[in-house]
Order: structure tokens, then sequence, then C-alpha cells
């Protein structure tokens, strides 16, 4: 049986720590950063945890070696 192939977004987008719980980054920190004020971006830094626990399922399945 050949090996599932994992999904190349999720891969860049997600990481897993070790107790199992699947991380994301905060987004709009990319470009168009002048309007926003410092508290704002500051709040954006990070990364925060997936919140359902079937978005967090779904990417697991997407990238099973993560």
């Amino acid at each position: 049986m050949p090996k599932i192939r994992t999904k190349s977004g999720v891969a860049k987008r997600f990481k897993l720590t070790g107790s199992g719980l699947v991380m994301r980054s905060k987004s709009g920190k990319s470009h168009i950063l002048t309007k926003k004020t410092t508290k704002r971006k500051r709040k954006m830094r990070g990364s925060v945890a997936v919140a359902s626990l079937q978005e967090s399922r779904s990417v697991k399945k997407m990238c099973p070696y993560l």
C-alpha cells in the first residue's frame, strides 16, 4: 500500500505540538501594515491553537506525517 501524500499547503501553514494541538499563525500581517496600529500588529504575533476539534482533525488527515 502506498504512502499517503501530504498536502504541502497544510504542512506550510500548520505545526503540531508535542501534546497534539494543531497550531496556526495569525492572519493579516503580510502587507498593508501602515494603517494598522502598533497594538494591533503586536497582537498578531505568535501562533494560536486551531479552535474547533473538527478543523484540527481535518488538518491531521491532510498532513499525516506532520
